[in-house]
């Protein structure tokens, strides 16, 4: 009779292992499956990539005389007017402004200069297209450059919801008008606010 509790703790341990056996073996194939899923998903990406930059590269052999210069960042760029005198570009923490359109790749307007309206831009604090990120940060003022953007740094998958769509290269024409501090920036606005302030002060004063 003393083996019988024995028994039963030897056998609902061999019952408790066999579970835990089960349940680990359900589960490989959820990790198998999900890890097949992410290589087709990353080889798709690499194709999609590769298709845009073969389409940008089309368009850089129908203009064999201007020189396309290739970022490290996986897009290309061209001058239109070129500042070889100044050596400062803009750097975290500085305010930029710019003007800029948006074509395709056949040189379509998508969004004109008037439509997007002159830009300020506070760089690497502001939410901006990564191409221009990063693009801007390469210019210096009273640049303008041609900025050939495959669509993972431009709209993405997404688009922008409006007139670009899924998956889109695009070229982006920036105008560096300037950049400044931020420390500078803040100066101005508070210069900017005492006058205004000051000027609707002496209004009141006159109309008293």
């Amino acid at each position: 009779m003393k083996s019988t509790p024995i028994i039963l703790i030897t056998f609902f341990l061999s019952l408790l292992a066999t579970s835990c056996f089960k349940q680990e073996e359900a589960r490989r194939p959820v990790s198998q499956a999900s890890g097949t899923f992410m290589k087709k998903s990353v080889d798709r990406n690499k194709k999609l990539i590769a298709s845009e930059e073969d389409q940008i590269k089309a368009v850089m052999k129908k203009n064999p005389t201007i020189p396309f210069i290739a970022s490290t960042k996986g897009y290309w760029y061209t001058y239109e007017t070129k500042n070889e005198l100044d050596t400062l570009t803009p750097k975290k923490g500085d305010v930029v402004f710019y003007n800029y359109e948006i074509k395709d790749l056949n040189n379509a307007i998508i969004y004109s200069e008037l439509e997007l309206r002159p830009q300020t831009y506070r760089v690497d604090k502001q939410d901006i297209i990564m191409g221009l990120r990063d693009g801007i940060k390469l210019m210096h003022k009273g640049e303008k450059v041609n900025f050939y953007f495959p669509s993972h740094m431009a709209y993405g998958y997404h688009g922008d919801n409006k007139k670009i769509g899924t998956n889109t290269p695009i070229i982006c024409t920036v105008t560096l008008k300037d950049f400044i501090s931020e420390f500078e920036y803040k100066k101005q606005l508070e210069t900017k606010i005492k006058t205004t302030e000051s000027l609707l002060n002496s209004k009141d004063t006159l109309n008293n």
